[in-house]
This record gives C-alpha cells, structure tokens and sequence, in this order.
C-alpha cells in the first residue's frame, strides 16, 4: 500500500523552487518522474506544488532524485 504525506509544511512550494532553481519545467519535470518510474502528469505536479494534491512517498523520493536534492530541501518549513 502507498503512503501519502499530508502537505502540513510547504512541500509544494519546495518542489516549485528547487525546479525552477534546475531551470526545468512542470512537463520536464514530469518526463524526468516517468524515468524514475513514477506515473505523474504534469496537472498532477501543478496540484502538488500548488498544495491542492497529498504526494505520495514514492513520488517524492523520485521528485528528489530527479531535482538532485535532498529530503530536507524538500521538507523544510
């Protein structure tokens, strides 16, 4: 069963910024995601950066694989 994490810190916006930091867009992003192995469209992303979607475990672990960042960029307040 996949675990969900409830967004109660701005992962989202962490997500946006180390992105935009790599200079890849949302549909990158995605495409990056799906070689990880990691189904995610890009509305999905949006939602998820948005804080209007739960990431689920597995999709942040590939969202730190492909941005090159670590769980703490991800989680910090």
């Amino acid at each position: 069963m996949e675990q969900k994490i409830k967004q109660d810190i701005c992962i989202g916006a962490n997500i946006r910024r180390a992105r935009q930091a790599k200079k890849l867009g949302q549909t990158e992003l995605a495409g990056l995601l799906q070689l990880e192995g990691v189904s995610m469209t890009r509305e999905a992303l949006v939602k998820i950066e948005r804080g209007a979607q739960h990431i689920q475990a597995s999709q942040l672990r590939a969202i730190k694989n492909a941005l090159g960042v670590t769980y703490d960029q991800l989680l910090e307040p």
